[in-house]
């Protein structure tokens, strides 16, 4: 007689989904994992940072180990010393510039504060005594130096935490070959171990794609800004190279406040407005080819996420985390979008988050017939090496 088969995790969701248990327990564990999120900042946010200079470090190594120079290919420990340099030397430059200028920063805050009041002054002037009490009450909620604070506590906890990200990236590239053994070891037998390290490497290559296309145009992004600022004199110009890099991750909202900032000091530091212009002008150029012309042209459809979706996850993880949160939303929406398209059971989900419907990532199917194709030579015994 046949041994029946258990039923597939997709069928018991289906099942499952229409009973009133099942939507209260999931209500709970969503409530359950917000509030785990919120407390576990501390642990999860440097993780997660780690996880994603892991996958930006992998994808580096990937490509310089795919280099050939002649006949010769580049050894893989030379692709992972030179990748583990590239980025070490982005993440060095970056925590460089944030604690030299820091205390420059806060040595500058009452000169700003000063140079603000008058500027106000001036256009409370030109507005009138009808709107002057208005915006002067406006004005005197703004508070300069606990905003400057708070972004000297942001640089502080980003240093503080880039040590362990530092610390965790190692034993994860030391973990990188020994899991790729470990799938086909743990599953029950050798096409389901195929399926799932097939499925793993697709989500890989996805997030992979992203943040190495990511990180390039806002290295553009930063350095077209610097060469900007630098030659008309902008107080730390390095700071404010480095905040355009990082706000080009944040989607919509960070290509305006990477071009609106930098502005506003400058009309504050100048005595006319030409500087204020060019910055204006030119950095949103800079934004705007860069954002709507080269990154296109580079990701394609690789990115099919609906608009709505990606400023409700802006929203969400910037609640949840502040400004980490924000830089986090997308790649984290990328990544959930690429694991829903790959489990049958969620892939609607996948499709209501993208775009057009139209998923840009391989399915599980297609994920498994590629890793079958090419593993189809290996013997049993090399599956478990």
């Amino acid at each position: 007689m046949a041994e029946e088969r258990p039923a597939s995790v997709d069928s018991t969701l289906r099942r499952s989904a229409g009973t009133l248990e099942f939507w209260r327990d999931l209500l709970l564990v969503m409530v359950l994992a917000i509030y785990g999120l919120v407390k576990g900042a501390a642990f999860l946010l440097p993780l997660t940072f780690a996880v994603l200079v892991f996958v930006l470090l992998v994808a580096v190594i990937d490509r310089i180990a795919a280099i050939r120079i002649g006949p010769v290919q580049v050894p893989i420990w030379i692709a992972h010393l030179a990748g583990v340099m590239v980025v070490l030397s982005g993440f060095l430059v970056i925590g460089l510039i944030l604690s030299s200028q820091g205390e420059q920063v806060s040595e500058a805050i009452p000169r700003y504060a000063e140079r603000f009041d008058g500027l106000a002054s001036g256009i409370v002037s030109l507005i009138g005594d009808e709107n002057a009490e208005s915006l002067r009450e406006a004005l005197a909620e703004i508070d300069m130096g606990g905003w400057a604070v708070s972004a000297l506590s942001s640089a502080q906890g980003f240093l503080a935490g880039l040590f362990l990200v530092i610390l965790y990236v190692p034993f994860m590239l030391a973990e990188r070959g020994p899991m790729k053994r470990k799938f086909p070891i743990a599953a029950p037998d050798r096409k389901t171990g195929l399926e799932v390290r097939s499925v793993v490497q697709s989500i890989s290559v996805g997030l992979q794609r992203y943040l190495i296309v990511k990180t390039f145009v806002s290295v553009l992004t930063g350095l077209f800004s610097y060469a900007i600022f630098k030659p008309m004199g902008l107080d730390f110009a390095e700071t404010w190279a480095v905040l355009a890099f990082a706000l080009n991750f944040i989607p919509s909202i960070g290509s305006i406040l990477g071009v609106v900032l930098p502005a506003l000091v400058a009309l504050v530091q100048f005595d006319t407005i030409t500087p204020f212009l060019v910055i204006a002008i030119g950095c949103g150029t800079i934004q705007f080819s860069i954002g709507n012309i080269l990154e296109p042209s580079i990701t394609g459809r690789s990115l099919n996420l609906s608009p709505f979706l990606v400023i409700l996850s802006l929203t969400f993880w910037t609640t949840i985390w502040g400004v980490a949160g924000a830089l986090l939303s997308v790649p984290i929406m990328v990544g959930m979008l690429i694991v829903f398209a790959h489990v049958p059971g969620l892939r609607w989900l996948a499709v209501l988050m993208s775009r057009d419907g139209q998923l840009a990532v391989n399915t599980r199917a297609e994920a498994v017939s590629e890793g079958m194709r090419s593993t189809q030579a290996l013997p049993d015994e090399a599956m478990g090496e």
